[in-house]
């Protein structure tokens, strides 16, 4: 199979494009022809080793996939061949730059019939992040205001619309270009970082979410409420230490389960959250795809089609 993969860390410039061998599925998982995959900031930092150090390569990169089952292990009862499936491969064992995928059944999720590959592609780990982080860790209620900064991004604009969907006031940060695709999106209030420091708002979300790191994470404290609480995912491992017992820091961890992947389905499908705005590469470009992610200003998702 055709396959995206590192032989060392290191720039975009250790990125290959080549032949690798075909996976086989174990007992609990299943065999996928994998028709697209997308590009995660995740990505680039295993690339680069920030994650952590790869000890055997060479090393097939990417979290999320949309495909179809092309063989069933002997444990697998609930998918069958045929079947068009996405899901997002577990930390530190990424494949799905790739051709094929071999994967538990359990971390895959059935593909609604109207959305295709390269779209379902583009929302599994936004999605799943977004999820966990906004339900199950912040646990925001209708009422609740929340500032999501970098609110252009793919797991921001997920979770603007999830907010939405819950009931929340919804603040957000982005550059004046892209306001127009956040007020679509559902946004209340959107705070252009060039021109306003978005600590001016003061004090009066209940909760916070972080997707931008570095020093915009250390000053998000300053919008919550006494009581209020904050999710990072872009400062590392472990969330910034509060500056006081008012606060709570919550670094989510971000499991996978078939449970959140039908729950994402569900929200695209019935458009109560609009897939973000694609731009689509072949695998043959993965190099050119990681330094547009590595900028970190772009919209939306980067994808590969890849059948």
């Amino acid at each position: 199979m055709k396959a995206a993969y590192i032989t060392a860390h290191g720039g975009a410039d250790v990125l290959e494009y080549g032949d690798m061998p075909d996976p086989v599925a174990k007992a609990d998982e299943v065999l996928v022809d994998i028709h697209a995959a997308s590009v995660n900031g995740a990505d680039w930092k295993v690339r680069e080793g920030k994650t952590n150090q790869l000890t055997s390569f060479p090393y097939i990169l990417g979290r999320d996939f949309s495909g179809i089952i092309c063989a069933v292990g002997s444990q697998v009862t609930d998918l069958k061949v045929g079947d068009a499936v996405f899901g997002v491969c577990p930390r530190d064992h990424e494949a799905a730059y790739a051709e094929k995928i071999a994967i538990k059944a359990n971390m895959l999720a059935l593909k609604p019939d109207a959305i295709d590959h390269v779209e379902m592609a583009s929302v599994g780990l936004i999605g799943l992040t977004a999820l966990v982080s906004i339900e199950d860790e912040l646990q925001l209620q209708s009422g609740e205001t929340i500032l999501i900064q970098g609110g252009a991004g793919g797991v921001a604009s997920f979770a603007i619309q999830l907010a939405k969907h819950i009931g929340a006031h919804v603040i957000t940060t982005a550059s004046a270009k892209n306001h127009p695709y956040i007020k679509s999106l559902g946004a209340d209030q959107i705070i252009d970082y060039n021109n306003q420091n978005f600590t001016d708002i003061g004090k009066i979300c209940d909760a916070v979410f972080e997707t931008v790191g570095g020093e915009t994470a250390l000053q998000s404290f300053k919008v919550l409420k006494k009581g209020g609480r904050a999710a990072f995912i872009a400062s590392g491992k472990q969330a910034p230490k509060a500056p006081s017992a008012d606060y709570t820091s919550i670094r989510p961890q971000v499991g996978r389960s078939r449970a959140h992947l039908e729950k994402i389905a569900a929200l695209v499908e019935q458009a109560i959250v609009k897939l973000p705005e694609i731009t689509q590469f072949t695998l043959s470009e993965v190099a050119k795809a990681h330094e547009i992610s590595q900028s970190q200003h772009l919209r939306g998702k980067l994808t590969f089609k890849i059948r």
